[in-house]
């Protein structure tokens, strides 16, 4: 008797493809150009979860309910470039549809996989992200020279400014 018991628990168990094969996080690195900016994550409640310099390597939970993919708002901040902000989120996984060829419809489509979250991959392909510099701008398309004083340039950028002689 114990062992059918164990036998039917462990299949009801094991019927949730995408639980089985992925898992309910997922590490995702954030990474900027130029590196060592600023990054905080805030999660679809509004709660900042992580803060920390790029690059980093965090593990973020897929899931924010039943049916409800995780959704981060994530903000890069470095002195002398403009703040960039940008959303993760997820997508359904491939292996979520697997329950309907491996038998688990019900169990692993309708419970399992919806309530913990491993229906869902994060899209970590925005998490690369390329600041952009503020501060006057010099272009060089027209071939033309562009002369500024140093008062009207931001002291940010100022900063990273070096002399030639």
């Amino acid at each position: 008797m114990k062992l059918k018991a164990i036998t039917v628990a462990s299949t009801f168990a094991l019927s949730a493809c995408a639980t089985i094969i992925g898992s309910t996080s997922q590490p995702v690195t954030f990474k900027s150009s130029p590196e060592g900016a600023t990054f905080s994550v805030i999660n679809r409640a509004g709660e900042k979860i992580h803060s920390g310099l790029t690059p980093a390597t965090i593990t973020l939970r897929k899931g924010a309910g039943y049916f409800k993919s995780e959704t981060y708002t994530v903000r890069y901040e470095k002195a002398g470039f403009e703040p960039k902000e940008f959303t993760v989120s997820g997508n359904v996984n491939g292996w979520y549809f697997g329950n309907i060829i491996f038998g688990g419809l019900i169990l692993g489509m309708l419970i399992v996989d919806p309530l913990s979250g491993a229906m869902f991959t994060l899209d970590d392909e925005s998490a690369n992200q390329t600041l952009t510099p503020v501060g006057p701008r010099v272009s060089n398309i027209d071939g033309s020279l562009r002369i500024v004083t140093v008062d009207s340039v931001d002291p940010a950028l100022m900063a990273m400014a070096r002399r030639i002689n």
